[in-house]
């Protein structure tokens, strides 16, 4: 079992592209840059970047790309990809919560679920989101857009149940539950234990207010499912549209 989501990552690096949801890169790309009027050639930071596959689809497009991640497996994988696009991407292997360079990006993205809620055991939720979201407004030109994928918090309050109240696995009073789970990913199951606190848009959309960012339109953020439309309960993802304030 897993004990934390590094050591996940940097095992699960070689085949998490063969996970279904990878497999809209293109179009999600498309969407991205139909959002904001992102100039050609301009700058654009990807936090979470995992293995590449939005930095790299963004890099053949004539962008400036620089990856941020905190697993060096999930990075190996990204450098190999841009290698045999023929692009050229910074790699930077750092927390999102603390990585500082000296430049300001034109854009930034951190997409399906890439660095927020990515939570250890025992850490404070808000302030674990609130400094990733600090720390990219830092590296954002005035205005700057920043599209943003996130667990949806209404999809989790919806399964919870009281067995799971009385059994410790979820918290009412902080909304944090904790169970193990086993996930079947394309290398196999595997057993994981779950330490997570779910925002619902409203709580997230004050947080990233409360960060630096004017929250322009929070969409549903199922990959496959991108579009100007409302969230729905049940989906795994929300996306937040954000400009630096």
């Amino acid at each position: 079992m897993s004990t934390t989501w590094r050591s996940f990552f940097d095992a699960h690096a070689p085949s998490y592209d063969e996970n279904p949801f990878t497999a809209n890169t293109v179009a999600e790309v498309d969407f991205i840059i139909r959002l904001y009027a992102i100039p050609a050639g301009a700058s654009i930071l990807d936090i979470g970047c995992g293995t590449g596959r939005h930095a790299v689809e963004l890099a053949a497009r004539g962008f400036q790309v620089t990856g941020v991640d905190f697993s060096r497996g999930m990075l190996d994988v990204a450098k190999a990809k841009a290698a045999s696009r023929e692009v050229e991407v910074r790699w930077i292997h750092e927390d999102a919560r603390t990585f500082a360079l000296n430049n300001r990006f034109d854009a930034a993205i951190c997409l399906c679920e890439g660095a927020p809620g990515l939570l250890e055991r025992g850490e404070d939720p808000v302030r674990h989101d609130r400094d990733i979201f600090l720390n990219v407004a830092r590296h954002l030109k005035q205005n700057a857009p920043f599209v943003l994928t996130a667990l949806n918090g209404y999809s989790a309050i919806r399964q919870m149940t009281d067995q799971l109240v009385q059994e410790g696995r979820f918290d009412p009073a902080t909304m944090v539950s904790f169970y193990p789970d086993e996930w079947d990913l394309p290398d196999g199951k595997q057993q994981l234990m779950i330490y997570e606190r779910l925002f619902i848009p409203p709580e997230m959309v004050r947080i990233l207010q409360a960060s630096g960012f004017a929250v322009d339109n929070v969409y549903g953020g199922t990959a496959g499912h991108w579009a100007q439309r409302p969230v729905s309960l049940d989906e795994v993802e929300a996306m937040y549209i954000c400009r630096k304030a």
